[in-house]
């Protein structure tokens, strides 16, 4: 009954409009400075680095007219939050940003949604690639399809190319409008193929419809048997609190059935909840109870008004019960774990925390690079949901927070590399979750084939990779890097200071 209610709760967004105070010697403070206020206030007590942001600095506004006149400069919020943020991407290149992934929303319900892997789909996860190295033309590439989504009813599957929408090729300059035009639910996909030279229109179209969808992170769980290997399969492609109890029968199905080695496949995981990151974890080993698992620091500022108990909260550790419940624990030694340039935060601190541990083997692709985190700021005095200000529905999801291993490890901005490296190719998007284990089958799922090849090792070999075959597609970005909260990991409680 509380997932139906939720769900009915959730089909309804409500719509604010704000006002602008005219008069800008009134004493009263404008609804639009009570939005530039908070998000000062806000930034100013938890940003990661308020103390880089010289407009952030204790001292620099003299009292609250002072600060009032700066904040009536800004008659957009959003602007404010951007010229408040250190290096923000929105300004800075590729290279020199250092904040990559602060957001602020006119409308928190939305942000709830989203971080809880809610949103407006039609149910298609796709990749976008250039059609050739710097060309403007682009080419999507589904990668999977939600269960129960409106694309599941369709004909469509991984692996179509689509290099239109609505009859308007894809270029670098419209696909945002085109794949995340908000005038419209519905939109159709023009199939392509690849002739050997270009991507041309194969006469093929797929009409969709955006519903409210609540996607289960879970897509495949699954034992394979390779020798005398029990392997356990998990796909998992969003750490989503709501599915931990889930998460855990899994586990107790991989721990009844004994398995032996495990398969942890993040390629499409763009990460999420802290909370759900170490329950994971957990399930996977469970010989560590109430061992550190990750560190996590705040701002100076932040930091110093925290009491010993409250340091002492920084070390994220391992558990053996949530919920009410035990935690099913394979008590593994060693993992193996699939990655591609769209695993990020969250999936990555999976990685990084387990490698003080156990022994990792990553295969794919180098990771995001996301080893910072934040946390849903609200305005209130607090700044959590608790007395929120009624006036409006903006909220903040700010990077609060660096993230460490036990063995004080995070500095991998650049990404975590794997150890046997394979590229995703569109032309070889094979059936997920399908493999043999044989290097030579060109019908297996390459990245779970690989994995499986390399646990159970039919015949001996000193290659670090597979052979590459099919297209390469330079990679431009994908369905969860356009969604503002896609690469996200972040706290639900934080410590009060």
């Amino acid at each position: 009954m509380k997932k139906i209610l939720k769900r009915a709760f959730l089909l309804f967004l409500a719509v604010f409009s704000f006002q602008s105070c005219d008069d800008k010697d009134d004493v009263a403070t404008s609804k639009d400075l009570q939005i530039n206020n908070f998000i000062w206030r806000g930034l100013n007590k938890v940003y990661l680095w308020q103390a880089d942001v010289p407009n952030l600095a204790d001292n620099r506004f003299t009292d609250q007219n002072a600060l009032d006149s700066f904040l009536k400069g800004y008659s957009e919020p959003e602007d404010l939050f951007q010229d408040l943020l250190n290096k923000p991407k929105s300004k800075y290149p590729i290279g020199i940003a250092i904040d990559r992934f602060s957001w602020i929303v006119d409308d928190y319900t939305v942000l709830e949604q989203e971080l809880n892997g809610i949103t407006k789909n039609s149910g298609i996860d796709f990749g976008l690639g250039r059609q050739s190295e710097g060309s403007e033309s682009l080419v999507g590439y589904i990668r999977y399809i939600i269960p129960n989504s409106d694309a599941s009813k369709k004909d469509i599957k991984r692996g179509d190319l689509f290099t239109s929408v609505n009859g308007i090729p894809l270029t670098e300059s419209n696909y945002r409008s085109l794949l995340l035009n908000s005038d419209s639910d519905s939109y159709t996909l023009n199939l392509a193929e690849y002739n050997g030279s270009a991507f041309v229109l194969n006469g093929k179209s797929v009409a969709l419809t955006k519903t409210i969808l609540e996607e289960n992170p879970i897509l495949i769980n699954k034992i394979i048997s390779s020798g005398s290997h029990k392997i356990g399969y998990l796909m998992y492609n969003g750490f989503y609190a709501e599915y931990d109890n889930e998460l855990n029968q899994v586990f107790g199905k991989f721990k009844t059935e004994g398995v032996t080695d495990f398969i942890l496949d993040l390629r499409y995981n763009g990460g999420g909840s802290v909370r759900s990151s170490i329950r994971l974890a957990s399930m996977i080993t469970g010989q560590f109870p109430n061992d550190i698992f990750a560190k996590t620091q705040y701002n100076l500022k932040r930091m110093n008004t925290l009491s010993s108990s409250q340091l002492e909260s920084l070390e994220e550790k391992f558990v053996s019960t949530f919920n009410g419940n035990a935690v099913n624990s394979l008590k593994l030694n060693k993992i193996y774990i699939i990655t591609t340039g769209s695993t990020a935060s969250a999936s990555e601190l999976v990685i990084n925390g387990l490698k003080s541990h156990i022994d990792v083997v990553q295969i794919g692709g180098t990771t995001v690079g996301k080893n910072v985190g934040s946390q849903t700021v609200y305005d209130s005095p607090s700044l959590s949901k608790t007395k929120v200000n009624p006036t409006h529905k903006y909220a903040m999801q700010p990077l609060i927070f660096k993230i460490t291993n036990k063995d004080n490890f995070g500095d991998y901005t650049a990404g975590l590399k794997p150890d046997y490296e394979l590229s995703e190719r569109a032309r070889t998007l094979r059936v997920l979750g399908e493999a043999s284990g044989d290097p030579e089958d060109d019908q297996a799922e390459p990245l779970l084939n690989l994995a499986i090849s390399i646990i159970n090792p039919k015949k001996t070999t000193t290659k670090r990779t597979q052979p590459e075959k099919g297209l390469t597609l330079p990679y431009f970005t994908d369905s969860k890097s356009m969604r503002r909260f896609g690469k996200e990991m972040y706290l639900e409680t934080v410590p009060k200071g």
